[in-house]
Order: structure tokens, then sequence, then C-alpha cells
């Protein structure tokens, strides 16, 4: 591909002087070499733009640095380089319509139109699979599960029974969803166990990481609204709320009956306590521990979490308290002694 045609598939403009330069790959800023094409978005990789050896770069608009690299403006340089990636990486994997013949359908089962059941896939009684769905393989859909239409099921996918998922639902192996919330109240020195009988219901376009687990309720539902992605080694516990198009990152946790506005980001490590309100739009910082409401438009960070600039002005101080320590100590040792 040369940078001219490049550029007709992402509406780049650059320097007319390289229209026959040749694209051979396409590479991170840190891995690439001549040849190839990257993509530069965010100002805190600046450095690595300009060290980068690749051929040409996508840049944002009204970029003016010095780079070695052609650049190649463009509105967004990250979807840009999204619609160059098909160019130079394989096709897809396509799964074919039909049901593999180790499967298990229950005869109860609705299967749609032109599904791939993979190997050893469970599906159970008076469950409801729709049109082109893919469940690949040992997969399991409990009774009375109900999936929308055009939902992926990577391998080993867990739908426990009478839970249900809207339209171009994504879930990654190994996740599972309608496991047992995590409830039990101690009788006579013993932990009994409380009965889990509501739902998780998970509403279109969300797509959910692998090894991730949405509990069911105790009653009524644990709902993940649509649009919202959800990370790797997530675990969301009875009854919680997630809204819509929120993010929640690797290993975030989030406890019972606590609810979660639309357009929240939760970073890597982040632990929610139960019962409590996180606002629309609200950030909570990488392993901060949350036990408080949130309004909407807040960031919070820290452990207890706490207003980001609270918590800037706090790690100020504390990075200088050895040294108060260390005057006050001196101060201590001039006095006279009584």
């Amino acid at each position: 591909m040369t940078l001219a045609e490049a550029a007709g598939h992402t509406g780049a403009r650059f320097p007319a002087d390289h229209a026959s330069a040749e694209i051979i790959g396409v590479a991170s800023l840190a891995e690439a070499n001549p040849g190839d094409l990257s993509f530069y978005g965010n100002p805190r990789y600046l450095g690595a733009c300009r060290k980068s050896r690749a051929t040409a770069i996508l840049v944002p608009e009204g970029f003016g640095d010095s780079i070695a690299a052609i650049p190649l403006e463009v509105k967004n340089p990250a979807e840009a380089f999204a619609a160059i990636l098909p160019f130079f990486t394989p096709p897809p994997i396509v799964r074919a319509p039909g049901i593999h013949p180790t499967a298990v359908v229950a005869p109860s089962a609705t299967i749609g139109a032109d599904c791939h059941i993979g190997p050893h896939v469970v599906i159970e009684d008076h469950a409801i699979i729709g049109p082109r769905c893919i469940l690949e393989s040992g997969t399991f859909v409990g009774m009375h599960t109900t999936l929308g239409s055009d939902c992926h099921l990577h391998p080993r996918v867990t739908m426990r029974e009478r839970c249900t998922i809207g339209n171009r639902v994504v879930l990654h192996c190994g996740c599972v969803i309608g496991s047992d919330g995590f409830g039990y109240e101690l009788r006579d020195g013993q932990q009994v166990k409380i009965p889990q009988t509501g739902i998780v219901q998970i509403d279109d376009d969300v797509e959910i990481g692998a090894n991730a687990a949405v509990d069911r309720a105790r009653f009524g539902r644990t709902w993940i609204r649509k649009g919202t992605k959800i990370d790797n080694l997530v675990q969301i516990g009875h009854n919680v709320t997630v809204g819509e198009h929120s993010v929640l990152c690797s290993q975030v946790g989030i406890s019972g009956s606590t609810r979660i506005g639309s357009y929240v980001t939760l970073a890597g490590k982040v632990g929610l306590s139960g019962h409590i309100e996180i606002g629309d739009r609200s950030m909570i910082g990488a392993m901060s521990g949350l036990a408080k409401n949130v309004p909407s438009d807040t960031v919070m960070f820290g452990a207890p979490a706490q207003p980001i600039r609270q918590y800037k002005e706090n790690y100020a101080l504390l990075k200088n308290i050895r040294k108060l320590y260390d005057r006050v100590k001196a101060l201590e040792a001039a006095q006279p002694k009584a």
C-alpha cells in the first residue's frame, strides 16, 4: 500500500512529495520499523513518536512537532489506524451456521436462524437463542435463559438459569453470568446461605471480558445496561446496577446493591463497598477503595478514595512528613531541659 492509498482510506493529509512511499505493515510507535505505519494520539507518547522508526505516523490535525516519520494528519489517529488494520492483518474467523454433533441441545430449547453451536455446548430446557448467535465450544446456557440476536459467547462461557442478555452482546472466555450472589447470615455459630433467587439482565451492546463474574440478584435483578464494557477478571456482586456506556477495567470488585451511573469509569483494581451510588460521568482512579456515595462528574482517587484535588494536596503533605518529623525532633532536642 502506498502512502497515498493509506491516506485515501483514512482521509489523511500528508506531504504530497511522499505519495509513493510504501507501507508494508503496521506497528506501535516503539516497535515500528521502516515500512510500517503507526499512530500517535496521546501526548504522553510524544517522546516515542519522535524516536519511532516508522515510515509514517497518523497524527492529530494541527500536529506541528518535528518527527522523523512522515506525518499523516487525521481527525482521530486511533480510528484511522483501526481503518487501516484490516489491510495488514488476517481476516476475522467466520463460524459457519450449524449445530455440532457433540452439542447437547434440549428439545424444548429454541435456536434462531443461522446460529453456530460449537462442540460440547450445552443448552438446557426452554432456553432461547436468538438469530445469528455464536456459541463456541464448551459454553453452557441454563434453563429459561434468553439470548438476543447476534451475540457471541466465546469458549467456556457459563450462562446460568433464567438470565437474559440483549442483542450484540459479547462474552469472552470463561465469563460466568448468574452465579449465586455472596450472601450468608451467621446463625448459631454457622454461616447459613441466603437463597439467591433473582436474575442477571445484560442489555444490548455490552462486552464482558475473560473470567469476569456477574452474580445473580438475591431477588430482582443484577443489571448491566446498554453499551457498557467490562474488562477481564471483574467481579460484580448481586443486585448491582451498572449504567449505560460505563467502563470497568480489570480486577474491579463491586459489592452488592451498589448503583453505578452512566458513562462512569472505574480504573483497574477499584473496590466499591455495597449499597453506595456513583453518579454519572464520574471517574474512580486505579486501586482506589470507595465506601461512600459519589456525586456526578466527580474524580476520586486513593484508599479511602477522596476527590482528586484533595488527594493531591494530602499526598504533597505526606511526602514531606519525614522532613517535618526531623524538624520537630531537632527543635525538641534544642530546647533546654527542665
